[in-house]
């Protein structure tokens, strides 16, 4: 039984996926800003309310939060309902649930640069608004598999269990990390302590990374890179290997961001090999990928939105390559804690994640607004090589950094003292976190074109087909 467009619920997606707009702005704006700070420390004016230790997790929430959630609520609202042949489970849930999650972004705006925060990574954010974000959360996975359980056709398809997956474990992993008692008002104290805190922060953290910053996208490419290359998933098999290696093996690899620490060897350990074995199910998932797109090699030879998407999966494989060189010890002594880890995480948040983005956002919002096409091809073009000229920039820039200043840290002259001091070691980074500001500028430049280009899209009078494919 196919339904008509229209009677999908279609309204809020479209707030969904503006929200994320403005807040892939506003998150990355923040970082530039921070970037600065770290080249130009007189830039946070001596003010304690745009500090870097202030503004930093306003920085990762923007992004994660802002951007990251608001385009997976919005897809994944409309893909289960596109895949699965029905209206959403309940409209006005679908409300409850958008608005109940601006009003946590806006109590993050406000509560991180007053100073309120649980200093977690990741999970910042203090127990009333982190009381919020599970109930929103439950409303939102009481949606979605509302959906999924009146859906018209039997089978689920694939992008729905990745959906699924990311929304049930990223429920368990953070109320797990979360679980605090409230001292007063807006402050609290982790139940957990030392070792087990950082165990249970890193299960965490390392997997709201894989399951929101990967996962997730993952099942929202799954839809539209074949919707945008006109072909099928190249291996549907393929994509079923890559969902149960993601959930088998992603889960254990948090604890190799604790090696050389009193954690036990033997927990150290499991993050490395499944860090290891991670390897194959996500360069697996990326091949899947490349080969849809390569079905239609006619079209990819001039549609940017599919080199784009082509991006995504490149720095994918680059990311899913680094995480796990950086679990094995011999490397990770070199580069742990230097400026390489934040060149691996951006090369991966900016190359991955905000690639993938910008590329739906291009292909998806004309469709769901009815345009024909983009208003400008041109614009389309500047910022593909603005967004590649700034990941380039800014991770090419921090793996030098990183490297030297691991090398540096480690150097000892024959007595046994460092053959370098703290501040030579700045001395030598400062240029190039002069080019990582660089090379985010040019990214932030081109979201500035993307949502010119985007908003003059909208407010075109020419109307297309309303078939939001």
């Amino acid at each position: 039984m196919q339904v008509s467009t229209e009677q999908y619920d279609v309204r809020v997606v479209r707030y969904f996926v503006v929200a994320a707009v403005i807040w892939s702005i506003a998150g990355m704006f923040i970082g530039v800003v921070l970037a600065a700070q770290l080249y130009w420390p007189a830039l946070n004016f001596d003010s304690e309310y745009i500090q870097f230790g202030r503004l930093r997790p306003l920085h990762t929430s923007g992004v994660i939060y802002g951007f990251v959630v608001n385009i997976l609520m919005g897809t994944s609202l409309y893909i289960v309902q596109r895949t699965g042949q029905t209206r959403l489970f309940n409209r006005s849930l679908s409300w409850m649930v958008f608005w109940g999650w601006q009003l946590i972004l806006l109590l993050a705006l406000i509560t991180l640069p007053l100073g309120y925060t649980t200093s977690k990574e990741y999970a910042e954010l203090e127990w009333p608004v982190d009381i919020l974000i599970v109930i929103v959360w439950v409303l939102y996975a009481v949606l979605f598999f509302g959906t999924i359980a009146k859906r018209k056709v039997q089978h689920i398809f694939v992008a729905n269990w990745f959906f699924g997956a990311f929304i049930i474990v990223i429920a368990l992993i953070f109320i797990l990390n979360n679980l605090a008692l409230p001292a007063y008002f807006m402050k609290s104290y982790s139940v957990f302590a030392g070792a087990q805190d950082a165990i249970v922060q890193w299960w965490w953290g390392h997997n709201a990374v894989g399951f929101l910053l990967t996962a997730g996208i993952i099942g929202m490419n799954y839809y539209f890179i074949p919707k945008l290359a006109e072909r099928p998933i190249y291996s549907y098999r393929l994509s079923i290997i890559h969902f149960w290696g993601l959930v088998g093996f992603y889960t254990w690899a948090g604890t190799h961001h604790l090696i050389y620490s009193s954690v036990p060897v033997w927990v150290q350990n499991i993050g490395i090999v499944m860090s290891l074995i991670l390897w194959l199910p996500s360069w697996a998932g990326a091949f899947n990928s490349a080969m849809t797109l390569l079905q239609n090699k006619q079209k990819l030879k001039t549609d940017y939105i599919m080199w784009f998407f082509m991006s995504a999966i490149l720095y994918y494989c680059l990311a899913t390559f680094e995480g796990p060189l950086l679990a094995i010890r011999w490397f990770n002594m070199l580069a742990h804690n230097t400026e390489w880890v934040i060149g691996h995480v951006h090369s991966g948040a900016l190359g991955w994640v905000a690639m993938s983005g910008i590329a739906v956002f291009y292909y998806f919002i004309p469709r769901l607004w009815g345009k024909r096409g983009l208003w400008s091809n041109r614009l389309l073009k500047w910022h593909f090589w603005l967004a590649h000229l700034g990941v380039a920039l800014y991770a090419i820039a921090l793996w030098v950094a990183g490297i030297g200043e691991g090398y540096m840290w480690l150097t000892q002259q024959e007595n046994g003292s460092l053959a370098y001091s703290f501040v030579e070691a700045m001395d030598f980074k400062a240029p190039w976190l002069f080019v990582r500001f660089f090379g985010g500028a040019c990214f932030v430049l081109g979201l500035l074109l993307m949502a010119f280009n985007l908003y003059k899209t909208v407010s075109m009078t020419v109307e297309g087909s309303e078939d939001a494919q």
